[in-house]
């Protein structure tokens, strides 16, 4: 109770702030405030989302998200790319360059060209500074109350109400909200970067057609897109003609993103989506004959969600022998076969993997996890090791290392590598007891013990 009156009355104090503030004495965020204020808006966001983690539907975005932002001339920050595990037909820009795109606007569009226009034009807010200047007197407000009170107007529903109150957000959005200029330039310069990059510039306009008949077909039930970015026929028409200032072009790179899309959707749509209902989708598609290769891909990997392997060895074969040039059906066959023991018929299909990309972690990860297997531990510790010098590594890269070294009797880096384990887990008991043994363990090896010294700072 103490918790939620305090909200109240900062929220409170902000509100007077805002409606007490003289209308001349702008201040804009500097570009590191608002870099801070990224940090704990992006924070929230996580906190109350689930971001969709594979590694191939990650890489395509970010491919689409460089492309575009090649054609920034200022860049006030680096633009980082977010997939949203949600159904909802929404994407915003927050502070500090983060782009959030969810999983049901992405299956929703037809081609990349549309997405292309949906992320240019909120890359188009982040360039305006729009954000910046909806804040005023920055000074006697906390980022931490901004980022929350940000986040809750642009995620809305449940979990923007976690975050401010209703009548506390409806005061407040008069003030936060994109103004209809802002909307306006966002739009040009978000046809501009797409047509420069060699994008449709039509497919911003296809886009917001595709979200309005969605609002049509929910009958009352309006997309958290048009709810921040408003629509109509006036905004409609100035996007139309718009067209002609800005013609379209192409080039390879946009030619292979349009190429890549229906699988980039594939896969988006089979592991975001509620398994039985996609699984129905995909049958359709497989029964109607439309892009079989795809929808036995999608079908192999929902089977994988739903553990059940041998349906998803048998579609992902499938796939194989339709499309036996593409490496995601390889690294996901690859999986298959490793979740039903056929460890020595993933390995070919991982290392095909890597022989074309060196750096893809996932197949990395699941290579040294089939030499794990079948006891070839040198080999795995080899390929462990590169990853972890890769950033963002995951806690169960150190836990296959601990284990491998156990197996080969190197109990002292065993122990090591446990302890790194646990640690990232922030389990601190069970992350002291590995240092300690593998401090125990390493006598005479002066450069584990530097290692077990620095790693195991911090943990009382």
């Amino acid at each position: 109770m103490r918790t939620r009156g305090l909200t109240c009355l900062f929220t409170a104090c902000f509100i007077f702030l805002i409606f007490t503030q003289q209308t001349s004495l702008v201040f804009a965020l500097s570009v590191e405030k608002e870099a801070e204020l990224g940090k704990k808006f992006l924070a929230n966001i996580k906190a109350h989302f689930q971001f969709l983690t594979d590694d191939y539907a990650q890489k395509y975005l970010n491919r689409l998200g460089t492309i575009l932002s090649q054609q920034v001339q200022t860049k006030p920050f680096p633009f980082h790319f977010y997939i949203i595990k949600q159904n909802d037909l929404n994407a915003f820009a927050g502070p500090g360059g983060h782009i959030f795109i969810y999983t049901g606007l992405i299956t929703s569009m037809d081609n990349v060209d549309e997405l292309a226009g949906v992320i240019a034009h909120e890359m188009g807010h982040v360039v305006a500074r729009h954000i910046s200047q909806r804040f005023e007197q920055q000074k006697k407000i906390s980022l931490a109350t901004m980022a929350a009170i940000l986040a809750g107007i642009f995620i809305g529903g449940k979990p923007g109400a976690a975050l401010t109150t209703g009548s506390v957000a409806a005061g407040i959005q008069t003030q936060l909200h994109y103004s209809r200029e802002d909307e306006h330039q966002a739009d040009q310069l978000g046809f501009k970067f797409a047509s420069l990059a060699g994008f449709d510039t039509a497919g911003l306009i296809n886009a917001l057609r595709v979200i309005q008949e969605s609002s049509w077909i929910q009958s009352n039930n309006i997309p958290p897109y048009l709810r921040t970015h408003p629509t109509g026929p006036e905004r409609i028409a100035n996007l139309e003609s718009m067209l002609k200032q800005f013609p379209s072009s192409t080039n390879d790179e946009v030619k292979g993103l349009r190429q890549n899309f229906p699988i980039f959707k594939t896969i988006v749509l089979a592991k975001s989506s509620e398994p039985d209902a996609v699984e129905q989708v995909f049958k359709k598609q497989l029964n109607s004959g439309d892009n079989v290769a795809l929808a036995h891909l999608g079908l192999g990997i929902v089977y994988k969600i739903k553990s059940e392997y041998g349906e998803a060895v048998r579609h992902l074969e499938a796939a194989f022998k339709a499309v036996p040039t593409l490496p995601v059906i390889w690294i996901e066959l690859g999986e298959a076969y490793q979740l039903t023991g056929q460890d020595r018929k993933a390995i070919p299909l991982l290392e095909k993997v890597l022989n074309q990309k060196p750096d893809d972690t996932r197949a990395t990860l699941l290579l040294a996890n089939s030499y794990e297997n079948i006891g070839e531990y040198e080999r795995a510790i080899q390929l462990l090791k590169r990853l972890t010098y890769l950033e963002g590594s995951t806690p169960e890269i150190y836990y296959h290392l601990g284990m491998s070294y156990g197996r080969l009797n190197q109990l002292a880096r065993a122990h090591y590598y446990l302890g790194l384990y646990f640690k990232k887990l922030g389990k601190r008991e069970k992350a002291r007891f590995h240092f300690a043994e593998a401090k125990r363990l390493s006598n005479g090896n002066s450069s584990l013990q530097q290692k077990i010294e620095r790693d195991s700072k911090g943990i009382p």
